[in-house]
């Protein structure tokens, strides 16, 4: 059985545990250096001292501009369906959940093969949801009634309003809590909301958006300075927007 590789930076070991991932603790270390090199950051700093110092880091070095009005007027007019209120979508589901140390791919292809089973039979939708889903909802053929914007988890929501399909979905929905087969029975429209009500909360996603894209590639351009052995960083998040 193979070890795990040492990982450095600039001849620093790295502790993979420093993170929730062998990545993120490279880039932990590597902001660590950076923020030492600049007085930012002392050697004897605890964690929260170096978070501190990692906030103050990225403030300082890494710009990003905000959007303005007519970026944020072009983002409303391009997603019309993200700002509405009041539609709602009536959902039955069947959760395959994954736990810490599920067999993933046992669990998908299970449920893989029971969206076959309910695409061609519709009407056994409710008995597989009593015996096989993982969701309380189960025992009542899976039903779980109206749904509407925010009520959700953002990747199930995604998919519940991405469009007007009705009936089925083809595809199995992957959440944090597992894979979902979905049947969507009806849809309730809602209203547009006027870009004035919304502008604030395009602006913010906007700003998400270019704020990750801005610290990737600081953390791109101190790998590229850096010595790092026993791994790659490839599109590595920061600490900060994981």
């Amino acid at each position: 059985m193979s070890e795990d590789p040492i990982i450095s930076v600039n001849g620093v070991i790295v502790d993979p545990g420093d993170g929730p991932s062998p990545q993120i603790a490279t880039v932990r270390e590597l902001l660590r250096q950076r923020a030492r090199a600049l007085g930012l950051l002392a050697a004897d700093a605890d964690p929260e001292a170096t978070d501190a110092a990692f906030e103050t880091l990225l403030d300082r070095e890494v710009t990003y501009p905000a959007p303005g009005e007519a970026e944020c007027r072009r983002y409303y007019q391009a997603n019309p369906a993200e700002f509405r209120s009041g539609d709602l979508v009536f959902v039955r589901h069947i959760l395959f959940q994954i736990a810490p140390g599920s067999p993933v791919d046992l669990i998908r292809g299970q449920a893989e093969q029971t969206l076959a089973q309910v695409v061609g039979a519709p009407d056994e939708f409710e008995a597989c949801a009593l015996t096989l889903s993982n969701c309380p909802s189960g025992r009542q053929g899976g039903n779980l009634g109206q749904i509407g914007r925010g009520d959700t988890v953002p990747e199930f929501e995604e998919v519940l309003f991405a469009d007007a399909s009705l009936g089925i979905l083809p595809r199995l929905v992957k959440t944090r809590f597992g894979f979902h087969i979905v049947a969507v029975d009806r849809r309730s429209d809602g209203v547009k909301l006027p870009f004035e009500v919304v502008q604030e909360q395009i602006a913010e996603r906007l700003i998400e958006s270019v704020q990750r894209t801005a610290l990737q590639q600081y953390v791109k351009l101190l790998a590229g300075q850096a010595e790092i052995r026993g791994i790659a960083l490839d599109a590595a998040p920061t600490p900060l927007v994981q």
